[in-house]
């Protein structure tokens, strides 16, 4: 059997997918980018095919993606993280939504992307200059609150008040802002509630840009967050689909056009 990769290389974490010849998701690892990004991709990458028991000689495509994608040398092609987010989503979306829209948060970054009916991209806007509406900033969050982040949704679900507003859109300020409301005894439930708010906010303002459809995909590590799941639906006033692995979407995509590549290339298709 053949098996194909995908590497994205992110700014905070590194994903790899491997699909089989029929492209099917076979398994994953996301590991953290460290300083390292080639090291850390290349060990990831072999952990993953032990804990497979796969034979490196049966990896026989790669393709990277992603921020440090141009770092990793065994890499047969790499591709924009745009491209392989809008083909890992319709893969993981198929037979349950079409998808039409993507919203990504990365570590570092939020996209909004467009697609056509063909799952082509039509348009897309990052917003990359400030940690406001991403993980990273979860994270920061988390920490103020010394709450661990994969708690940040049960607190969410249990704000019983009006969220309250986290005005700034630079992550500094914002930060200094949930100091400010702690020191008024706000409770973290109703904080973090305003958290998650404040980034559907942005986050719809920046699928506003390229054309609000139905079809949403949400995916990236903070798509694993129900509350902010929750606020970006009620922000946007429609429902969203979350893939069972939204972390890889951009991965998966990416090891499907290594099988993709490979066939063309050896005439298989």
């Amino acid at each position: 059997m053949n098996y194909y990769a995908g590497i994205d290389i992110g700014s905070t974490a590194i994903k790899i997918a491997l699909v089989d010849e029929n492209r099917e998701l076979v398994g994953h690892k996301i590991s953290a980018s460290g300083s390292m990004f080639y090291k850390y991709a290349q060990d990831t990458l072999k952990a993953l095919l032990n804990e497979l028991s796969i034979d490196e000689k049966d990896l026989i495509y790669t393709v990277s993606t992603g921020y440090g994608r141009k770092l990793f040398k065994e890499a047969d092609e790499n591709i924009s993280e745009i491209t392989a987010n809008a083909i890992g989503a319709r893969a993981a979306a198929v037979g349950k939504s079409d998808v039409k829209t993507i919203i990504n948060i990365g570590g570092q970054d939020s996209k909004a992307i467009s697609l056509d009916n063909d799952g082509n991209v039509v348009n897309f806007a990052m917003n990359d200059r400030c940690a406001a509406g991403t993980g990273k900033f979860l994270d920061v969050v988390a920490l103020k609150l010394e709450i661990d982040v994969d708690k940040l949704s049960e607190h969410h679900f249990r704000s019983e008040g009006t969220p309250l507003p986290i005005n700034s859109t630079c992550a500094v300020f914002a930060e200094s802002e949930i100091i400010g409301l702690l020191g008024n005894d706000n409770s973290v439930d109703d904080i973090v509630a305003g958290v998650h708010y404040s980034i559907a906010k942005r986050i719809v303002k920046l699928v506003k840009r390229v054309g609000i459809k139905e079809g949403l995909y949400f995916d990236g590590g903070p798509a694993l967050n129900s509350g902010l799941v929750n606020a970006i639906e009620n922000e946007i006033g429609k429902e969203i689909f979350i893939p069972e692995f939204p972390q890889i979407t951009t991965s998966y995509g990416a090891a499907i056009l290594a099988q993709e590549s490979y066939a063309y290339e050896n005439k298989a298709v």
